[in-house]
């Protein structure tokens, strides 16, 4: 008699033993929060993604709403951003007291295009923030360069000295799913005015919640002045954290802003650096799986491909998110069922903005969206994590095509 199979997880952590022993050590240590640890591992982020700085905070969240305020978005204020997004892209926003503008998507690579952005911008535009959906990177250069062009830079209204040194919109990119992944051949992180990349629980990499910026300013801006507001804002505004008030002996300190409590701690940076030292290989298996589900679908003809990678771009694999020709919503609903039943579990990303409470109230219609509409109707997001291996990726394949085409036979 065979045993049951083990149920195959959406999107386990990649915790190893490394990652225990690397998190005991800290807890050992008698440091905890903000220290050495977190030090070395945004000196370790440089070095992987190739940037100058690299901030570490408590959440994507925390970063990109902290690199908003930075820049002194507020009322009156715009800000691009897909439609198909997680809700946090629109809610750090919605905080600032700014406008979120929603931007429809390509139908096939589910980001922005420098087409659609275009049509969207206003003089009122203070930020374009793209999303590198799924692991897939947007048109760095496209959209860098027309930000950089005559025509947005005398249209520009800037109403703090920073976006007065700008002198055009900030390119915010929210890189929450393509840690790893690559344009023109170097590391995303480089190419956007501030990079901001997640570590919550689902993600490639995981310090359980958190999240990096990274900044690729024009020269004349003072970096150092630049990540010193940075880092105060992350604690309270305070002039001095909790290790500089110890090493240097001096507990005294000042207050120089209203500041917030968003800093990463020692736990979560080890956490960190012991999964980003195993990071490439990772990458690669990641890279491994995707293609062994693309190379079983793609014999099924109602499957709509991922973008992988193209002259350009190369994907972070963060997630293996398929299409379905001919399926409704409530057929992919229905699937999913069908999955979990066979101990499969499965999501999908995302519902569009237009779709939820909170912007139908603000008077968004997704049928003002339609090609978000289309790629949210039969998309599904399947297993891709380091705990699953090419068994289980036939499995799930064999599981899915069975349903699917039933379903499409009955119509």
């Amino acid at each position: 008699m065979n045993s049951p199979r083990k149920p195959i997880g959406f999107a386990p952590p990649p915790i190893d033993e490394d990652s225990i022993q690397a998190v005991e050590r800290v807890l050992r240590s008698g440091w905890i929060t903000s220290g050495p640890e977190l030090a070395k591992f945004e000196d370790e982020l440089c070095a992987f993604l190739g940037t100058e700085h690299t901030l570490c905070f408590s959440s994507w969240t925390t970063a990109c709403e902290l690199a908003l305020r930075w820049f002194g978005v507020g009322p009156g204020d715009d800000v691009l951003l897909p439609a198909m997004t997680y809700a946090a892209t629109a809610n750090i926003v919605l905080h600032c007291g700014a406008r979120p503008v929603l931007v429809d998507v390509d139908p096939v690579e589910r980001v922005v295009t420098l087409e659609g952005l275009k049509a969207a911008w206003t003089p009122n535009t203070k930020v374009i923030m793209p999303v590198d959906l799924a692991g897939w990177p947007v048109d760095y250069e496209a959209i860098a360069t027309w930000l950089s062009s005559e025509e947005i830079s005398e249209a520009f209204r800037p109403s703090t000295e920073i976006q007065q040194q700008l002198g055009r919109p900030l390119f915010l990119a929210d890189a929450a799913h393509s840690l790893g992944g690559t344009f023109a051949g170097a590391p995303v992180g480089q190419q956007a005015d501030i990079t901001g990349f997640s570590f919550h629980a689902v993600k490639n990499l995981t310090t359980a919640e958190g999240g990096a910026l990274t900044f690729a300013l024009p020269s004349h801006f003072d970096s150092d002045e630049m990540i010193h507001w940075f880092r105060t804002m992350a604690l309270h505004g305070q002039s001095k954290s909790a290790l500089e008030k110890t090493t240097s002996g001096q507990w005294t300190y000042d207050v120089v802003h209203a500041g917030y409590k968003c800093n990463m701690t020692d736990i979560q940076a080890a956490l960190g650096r012991a999964q980003l030292k195993k990071y490439p290989d990772q990458l690669r298996k990641r890279k491994e799986y995707a293609m062994a589900y693309h190379e079983a679908f793609e014999r099924n003809p109602w499957y709509i491909a991922p973008k992988f990678s193209d002259a350009k771009r190369e994907s972070s694999y963060h997630l293996f998110t398929m299409r379905i020709a001919g399926f409704k919503r409530a057929q992919r609903d229905d699937l999913m069922a069908h999955l979990k039943e066979n101990g499969i579990a499965s999501n999908v990303h995302f519902m569009p903005l237009p779709l939820l409470t909170l912007h139908q109230n603000r008077g968004e219609n997704i049928a003002d969206y339609p090609h978000s509409a289309m790629a949210f109707e039969g998309l599904i997001s399947l297993p891709l994590h380091l705990d699953m291996d090419f068994d289980d990726i036939h499995y799930i394949h064999a599981i899915c095509a069975a349903y699917i085409d039933k379903a499409l036979d009955n119509g």
